[in-house]
Order: C-alpha cells, then structure tokens, then sequence
C-alpha cells in the first residue's frame, strides 16, 4: 500500500489521523510504502523547473514520530512524478540525487536503534533514460533500494479508443521497451537497486469510465503484470485500492471491481520466479509462466486477446513441456493452420502420481467485456450474504486432456505436477 506526504506539518495533518492509519495497516497486515515531498523548501526557477535546497526538517519530523510510535514502515519514497520533464514540476537528477544521500543520513540516524531497517525508494516519476541513469550515478551503491517508475500506457482516460488499445497485442508489447530500456539502465549504473513499478493505473486522469472498472480492463492489468515480472519488477503498485474509474474497488460500494479478482488469483497462484515462455503463437495469445506460489509446480497465465480464435492446447509430458496450440477461427470447421505453433519451457514430471491440472477460466458476464462482473469457470464472482470474498475455486482436469482457451478470455492454469528446473 502506498501513501503520500504532501508538506506535512503539525497544523495541516492531525498526527491521530496517522495514528488510525496505522492501526489500520496493523490490522490487516498492509506493507506501506509512504511518498515523502520532494519539493518542500524548493523555488521555482523557472516554468515546471524546481531548484534551491531541499528542506527536510517536515520529513524528519514526521519519520521520527512513525519511529518513537514505533509503526513499520516497509519503505520511504522520496518524490514523485519529477524526474525528466516532470509532470506541473521537474527536479534535475543532480539535485534529486544529492537529497537522497541526505535523506538516507536522515534514515540510518532515526533508525539507528530500531529493528525495523525501512527501504529508500525513488524517484517514482515517469522513466526517462538519461535522469535515472544520472540519479544512479550521483547516489552511488548503497543508498536507493528500490528504483520507481510510473505507468500510463493506455493514454488519457476520456480516449474513445481505451477498449481498442487494450485489446491491441501490438500496443500492449510497446511498453516493454520502457521495463527493457529500465532494466538496463540499472544493470549499467545501480546493480545494487531493483526495478519497482510505483504507479500504475493503465489510463490516467482516473481512468477510463466504463472500461477501468469493468471485465476488459483485466487483459492490460494481467498482460503488464506478466509483462513486468519477466523484466525482472520486484513490486507492481496498482493505482488504486479505491478512487477513480481504475480502482479495484467501487468507489460507493465497496464491491470488489473484476481487477479485484485478477489481483487476487495473481497473488495465490503466481510465485516470484518467473519461468521462460519460448512462444511462436499467434500474437493475439499472451502467455506467461512463473512458479507455483507455495507449492511445487508452475501455474500459466494464457491471455486471449482475439475476438473470434478458440485455442486447443495438447499438453506431453516428457522432459520438455510442449504446449501445442490450435487455432480455431469461430464458424470455420477446421483449424486454421493446424498445429504449427506452439508455447514451450523445460521441465519433467514431478513424481508418477496421476496427472491432474487446476483451471481457472475468466470471462466476463453475458459476453459484455465491459460488464462490472466478472465470471470464473461459469460462476459469477460476487460477494457472499455476509459480504465476504466467494471461494475462487478451479475445475480439475488430467494433464493430457485438450486445454480451451476461448476468445476474449483469460486463463491461469496451475500443473501440480510439473517440476521445472527454475523452481527447485
């Protein structure tokens, strides 16, 4: 969970708000990433240009009150949305950089005598290639963690072409030149920090009504998180939990958005190692493996962007995995192109025991991609009577069976049995 800090001061956040705050995060178990301002004490020197030193007397006051009541903060993020032009405000990497060498003096001092060690994130802006590398550069080894970056592909949210976007396999790969270009920019100047995505909501100004919140909008969010983990993302921040057309939740009710339920089935079943998905498919299925999380075996998340094309996948079991996909045009009695694609990785059987798979297949309610109601394997996913979270559970089927994968669907599959190098 992220929070923001926006010139804190004894007269303008009333410190029991922040108290409450945390018996909250207490509660529920939350790991807080809190947003420190990165302009406080600053002039502007020009338009959308902020110089002059960075006064961190507001931070320090408000970091050494979270200390002395000892509420755990995961981590410190210092800005956010000024790195290269910025977004209304801009600060020159030099500057930023020299901040964060105080702002960790500042950290290691308040925490001096603490367990609790919180992280140093930054910038949390908008990737631009020259100002991160600079950042990294004029911090050196040792003082940011965690470097992040922001995430609005998908454009302005009032865009009558959101859903066209979304459903674009084209579009949607133009963003990993920015994981790619960021990866190796950190490989080259900070090996010491990993990549976090900070922000990320697909469309930005609160994204976009009738779309953010509605089944479609789980094809980008899975896509990029699929995406995210194989360029190496350590932490993926969704914006937001609540507020605006791109929150999980419904903003007056509370209920659980279709998002909800694909970050849910993402956090159960994904694990943290990614597995290597060689595909020659068609590029409208999107396919990404990681290890199972919590038990043996890898779970698969396939993603069928097409509008008409079922895909048949036969799954051998030998020391390669194969998956051999079919392509199917709806109302067309044969296959198109018959089986020579395929989506593979290398592994062998786990043990001898009988070969079963997990599915859970998403679609949306009647059809209609935008429909605020998402279906799992037939069955509408809505809150129990007592306003709970209904059981999110899979159909089981052996191994070798054909696995379906309709259009405008999208599908984790979780092999049990499968021990793939990567996860031992």
């Amino acid at each position: 969970m992220k929070g923001g800090l926006f010139g804190f001061s004894k007269g303008c956040l009333h410190m029991n708000r922040w108290d409450e705050l945390n018996h909250l995060f207490s509660r529920t178990g939350a790991i807080v990433t809190f947003g420190l301002n990165a302009l406080y004490g600053r002039h502007q020197i020009r338009k959308g240009v902020w110089g002059g030193a960075w006064d961190s007397s507001n931070a320090y006051d408000f970091m050494n009150y979270t200390v002395l009541k000892g509420y755990k903060i995961d981590s410190w993020e210092y800005g956010n949305e000024l790195s290269g032009s910025g977004v209304s405000a801009s600060v020159s990497a030099e500057l930023y950089g020299k901040d964060l060498i105080k702002l960790k003096d500042v950290v290691n001092n308040l925490y001096k005598n603490s367990d609790l060690k919180p992280s140093l994130v930054a910038p949390g802006g908008f990737f631009d290639k020259q100002w991160y590398a600079k950042l990294l550069q004029v911090t050196g080894s040792g003082i940011v963690n965690f470097v992040t970056h922001h995430i609005y592909n998908l454009g302005a949210g009032m865009d009558p072409n959101l859903v066209n976007k979304i459903l674009d396999p084209h579009y949607l790969s133009k963003v990993s030149e920015t994981f790619s270009n960021l990866s190796q920019t950190i490989q080259q100047n900070g090996p010491w920090a990993s990549a976090w995505v900070g922000e990320s909501g697909g469309a930005y100004n609160s994204g976009g009504r009738h779309v953010s919140d509605t089944f479609v909008n789980s094809f980008w969010y899975l896509d990029q998180l699929g995406m995210a983990s194989r360029y190496n993302t350590k932490v993926y921040c969704r914006q937001t939990l609540v507020g605006g057309h791109y929150g999980l939740l419904n903003t007056t009710t509370l209920v659980p958005n279709p998002d909800y339920y694909s970050a849910l089935l993402w956090h159960r079943l994904m694990g943290k190692v990614v597995v290597a998905v060689g595909s020659n498919a068609s590029p409208f299925l999107r396919s990404y493996a990681h290890c199972s999380k919590g038990r043996a075996g890898i779970t698969l998340l396939l993603i069928n962007l097409s509008n008409q094309t079922d895909f048949i996948i036969s799954v051998q079991n030998s020391m390669d995995m194969r998956l051999t996909v079919e392509e199917n045009i709806s109302g067309e009695n044969s296959f198109v192109r018959g089986l020579k694609r395929s989506v593979s990785w290398v592994g062998s059987r786990a043990s001898d025991e009988p070969m079963y798979r997990e599915e859970y297949h998403l679609t949306a309610k009647d059809g209609n991609l935008r429909s605020r109601t998402m279906v799992l394997n037939g069955i509408p996913l809505e809150l129990t009577e007592d306003e709970n979270i209904p059981n999110l559970d899979p159909v089981r089927l052996d191994v070798n069976s054909p696995l379906y994968i309709n259009p405008l669907s999208i599908s984790f599959i979780v092999f049990p049995n499968f021990d793939a190098p990567a996860c031992a």
